[in-house]
């Protein structure tokens, strides 16, 4: 799918992912706020922390994403299980 249809299943809950990304186990999700939230707006956000990798200085975290260009233009967009 591409990446417009990738941000339509962010915006019905689902994770979704790149076939291209260097490793399995990566997705991003669409984090909406509730009254416990910091911050007061929707943003997307990466969660490595299913990563798998033999690399022990891989970051296993949930930040918030920026696509790059190549994310934007890829087809290559799954929704993440």
């Amino acid at each position: 799918m591409n990446f417009g249809e990738a941000i339509n299943e962010l915006k019905h809950g689902n994770a979704v992912a790149r076939k291209g990304w260097n490793g399995n186990g990566i997705y991003i999700k669409l984090q909406k706020p509730d009254e416990n939230s910091f911050m007061t707006h929707e943003y997307v956000y990466i969660d490595t922390t299913g990563l798998h990798t033999n690399n022990p200085d891989a970051p296993m975290d949930r930040v918030p994403w920026l696509a790059s260009q190549t994310d934007m233009l890829a087809n290559d967009w799954v929704v993440a299980e």
